[in-house]
């Protein structure tokens, strides 16, 4: 599997992001949108970094279970009740992510949605990987 992530000298330097990823493998994994939901299927964390935190970490907990890795992301949509604050706290989102997820970006979008299935939720993350070896039995 290869991801080649390409950012043109003409566009703007992207930051937490790549303005598009190339990849090939024989495998996509799509990912559904993860919330801050716990195991019991309950919205925890108060604050928006508290729940990205949450929902970026059970978005990579269904990509290892499905044999991928961080790495492997081609594509992450984040959908937000408030973009104007996700904004104002771009720079320690992106400590997080790097955390987690390490510094290969995918292509990424940050869309503003009026509510999210649980009214709770701030935040909501999908997106889709490419592998190449066979997944688990």
């Amino acid at each position: 599997m290869s991801l080649h992530r390409h950012n043109p000298a003409e566009l703007a330097p992207p930051i937490g992001f790549s303005h598009a990823v190339t990849a090939t493998g024989t495998r996509l994994v799509f990912l559904a949108g993860q919330t801050a939901l716990d195991s019991e299927g309950k919205v925890v964390g108060e604050t928006l970094r508290e729940q990205f935190t949450i929902a970026l970490a059970n978005l990579l907990t269904a990509l290892r279970h499905a044999g991928g890795t961080p790495a492997d992301l081609a594509r992450v949509t984040v959908y937000t009740t408030d973009v104007e604050e996700y904004r104002a706290h771009a720079a320690e989102l992106g400590g997080v992510w790097r955390r987690l997820a390490g510094r290969d970006y995918p292509a990424m979008a940050v869309i503003g949605v009026v509510r999210l299935w649980d009214e709770q939720a701030r935040v909501e993350l999908d997106g889709f990987a490419v592998l190449e070896e066979p997944g688990p039995a």
